[in-house]
């Protein structure tokens, strides 16, 4: 009779947990260890070295606006000089026919680009595409007689949950291939001013400079985030990581393999999240989901029956905390999906299919350079449409005509005109195209009153006179 069942019968344990019933009969059965599951993943991550031309002035004088004036370009001193800069950071093959993901900034600029694998092996990488708005890169190489190269399959990163156990592998510092183990600490992190559409894993493995575009995987081995960035003081870990999810991977990483490029749907509203005040208001239980503020009249959402005033509060069965989840979300799916979106309209729930399109191109964007003498001189102006304010990180319902740059020196630069300006009125003449603005601003006036929407403000400025 073993110690468990002496004490169960003499009545000093009334019960015992299935799993302590069984005492460890070798020391093989107590060993806890990752090794399996890092043997496993091991291989597929990989290291990537970039390299970078950098041209610099023979003189540091040259940069000085006033040598400038007289020696413009010409370099009397020798040729300009050219330094390479060299970076690192790591990568996940994901595929055995070499495709590999990395972050944006991993590769952002490069020259050249090498992978390196767990044996040894270095490739030269072309890049497939890459996407500043979620960090996220695709590239691919070329092995040999075309041999198979390890890969990691992918998880289902909507299926964590806080407390599970993962590993992040990765190049920290350039030492190697490094392993370090921890927990998901936080879901749907949208808080981290790291890319434009924020989701991201939280972990309290240690990420260091070096492990971006590493992997984030569980203990099934399945690749379930890409290592993107770290919260810290002094560039060392403090136990507060972030990961790109993989619902977020696979829709750029298809995106990219079958167009080149990243198109994102359009779901064609904007609204705020829902405060306390405004939860109390609408007479919902808690603050949860997006106040739909705009609906654009041509768009997927008021097709599908949605209206300003109401509450999104779940899509395909997610539930929306705020705006960035909602942004979220929507770009985990492709133009052409249909999605289930949950809303509450006073005080009622409801459910509607929206079929999410790409934006459109109308109005045509007419880019134009603004010359003259007017206030807008030396600016670059559109038409503001679904395609270009997603690009620009606007509301996709906005319209009119949008300042896109602004020379530098120029008039509009000394007048302290601002990219993203959108134009109302110029001389109490309302402005809604760029045929309009180029005709407003080609009279010769001493006093220009121009009213526009800076971030959502109204501002009237008055210039000369």
């Amino acid at each position: 009779m073993n110690l468990l069942s002496r004490l169960l019968a003499v009545g000093l344990l009334v019960s015992v947990p299935a799993w302590a019933q069984s005492v460890p009969a070798s020391q093989e059965q107590i060993r806890l260890s990752f090794a399996p599951v890092v043997k496993q993943v091991s291989p597929a991550v990989v290291n990537i070295y970039t390299k970078r031309v950098v041209r610099q002035a023979a003189s540091p004088l040259l940069s000085d606006p006033f040598f400038r004036r007289f020696f413009g370009d010409v370099v009397p001193h020798g040729m300009p000089q050219e330094r390479v800069q060299n970076s690192l950071g790591s990568g996940v093959i994901v595929a055995a026919d070499g495709t590999v993901v990395t972050n944006h900034h991993v590769i952002n600029g490069a020259d050249e680009v090498t992978v390196v694998l767990a044996d040894r092996r270095e490739f030269e990488a072309k890049i497939l595409g890459d996407d500043a708005s979620t960090d996220l890169a695709i590239l691919k190489i070329e092995p040999p007689r075309g041999d198979p190269l390890p890969a990691l399959p992918m998880g289902d990163s909507d299926k964590l949950e806080v407390g599970d156990l993962v590993i992040a592998v990765g190049n920290p510092f350039g030492v190697g291939q490094t392993v370090t183990s921890g927990i998901i600490s936080a879901l749907a992190r949208t808080n981290v001013g790291i890319t434009d559409y924020r989701s991201f894993i939280q972990t309290d493995a240690a990420i260091n400079p070096g492990n971006s575009g590493g992997a984030l995987v569980d203990m099934e081995g399945r690749l379930i985030g890409i290592n993107s960035a770290i919260y810290s003081k002094d560039g060392g870990s403090n136990g507060i990581g972030f990961a790109i999810p993989t619902t977020m991977v696979k829709t750029v990483l298809a995106s990219i393999k079958s167009t080149g490029k990243v198109v994102r749907p359009w779901l064609g509203a904007m609204g705020q999240p829902v405060t306390n005040e405004l939860a109390q208001a609408l007479g919902l239980s808690r603050p949860v989901g997006v106040l739909i503020d705009n609906v654009h009249r041509d768009g997927p959402a008021a097709k599908a029956g949605l209206k300003p005033g109401d509450v999104i509060t779940a899509v395909d069965g997610h539930e929306i905390d705020d705006a960035e989840v909602l942004r979220f979300r929507l770009a985990t799916h492709i133009p052409g999906d249909a999605v289930e979106v949950k809303v509450t309209r006073q005080g009622t729930p409801r459910s509607f299919t929206v079929h999410l399109i790409a934006p459109p191109e109308s109005p045509p964007r007419e880019i134009t350079d603004v010359g003259g003498a007017n206030p807008y001189t030396g600016a670059t102006i559109a038409n503001l449409n679904p395609a270009l304010a997603e690009e620009l990180g606007m509301d996709s319902t906005a319209s009119g005509v949008v300042v896109l740059k602004i020379k530098r020196g120029s008039i509009a630069h000394r007048l302290r005109m601002q990219p993203g300006d959108i134009l109302l009125e110029i001389n109490g003449q309302p402005i809604s195209t760029v045929f309009e603005a180029k005709r407003a601003l080609s009279g010769k006036a001493k006093r220009w009153a121009l009213t526009i929407n800076r971030d959502g403000q109204v501002l009237t400025l008055q210039v000369g006179g």
